[in-house]
């Protein structure tokens, strides 16, 4: 006989979505600067709207390029009314080395992850490291978790964020969790039980969704930010 599923409670769903491509024609490091984004493709607006559940809380972090995601995902037919922001939602900063191209991060000291700027301690010269940037990732997910039990909640954010957030959730070393791909304009969903043991309370859907038949893009020079 098939085991009853246990009682878990509400569960909170985490919509995570990734800014809009930043246009980077020199691949320079941008982190926390404040980098206006293209949403220009309007297909990949309304097709990531429609995966957006209705009702739900947004937040935004407070950089240009994640607040104007949202905007432009609600003219493009996701519903939602005020925008809150938290800084606590905001890309890694990489301090001195923001503004910096990625070739001449490459001969910094610390440098020398293949995916991503700098081993997950390690911080650049006035910057955060990606273990700090989780730590104040979480430190917004568990007070927005609890504030908004049984609720959906959109958040516009970063690959660094959502890269956090996802560490969080599978409680993996940040060592693993930077090598998840976060593209610009993707959905990554994540879901907490509200009664199930702590430890093993957070469900990760899907990650990373993006419809696979719409081109993206390219404004070369890439980005992990």
């Amino acid at each position: 006989m098939a085991l009853a599923p246990k009682n878990t409670g509400l569960v909170t769903r985490w919509w995570w979505v990734r800014h809009a491509p930043v246009p980077n024609p020199e691949g320079r490091c941008y982190g926390q600067f404040d980098k206006d984004c293209d949403v220009s493709n309007e297909t990949l607006f309304k097709h990531q709207a429609k995966m957006l559940p209705r009702g739900a809380v947004w937040y935004s972090s407070n950089l240009l390029r994640a607040r104007k995601t949202a905007e432009y995902l609600g003219r493009a037919g996701a519903e939602f009314g005020e925008v809150a922001i938290d800084p606590d939602l905001a890309e890694q900063s990489f301090g001195d080395w923001q503004g910096l191209t990625y070739a001449e991060i490459t001969d910094k000291p610390g440098n020398g992850h293949l995916f991503w700027l700098a081993p997950p301690d390690f911080r650049p010269p006035g910057g955060e490291s990606f273990s700090d940037l989780r730590e104040r990732t979480v430190r917004s997910i568990e007070r927005l978790t609890d504030k908004y039990r049984g609720r959906d909640i959109v958040a516009t954010a970063h690959g660094g964020t959502i890269r956090a957030a996802l560490a969080h959730a599978f409680n993996m070393h940040p060592e693993a969790a930077v090598r998840f791909e976060i593209e610009n304009v993707s959905i990554t969903l994540i879901e907490h039980f509200e009664l199930a043991d702590p430890a093993h309370a957070w469900k990760v859907a899907f990650t990373n969704y993006m419809p696979r038949e719409i081109v993206i893009p390219a404004h070369g020079g890439g980005s992990k930010a």
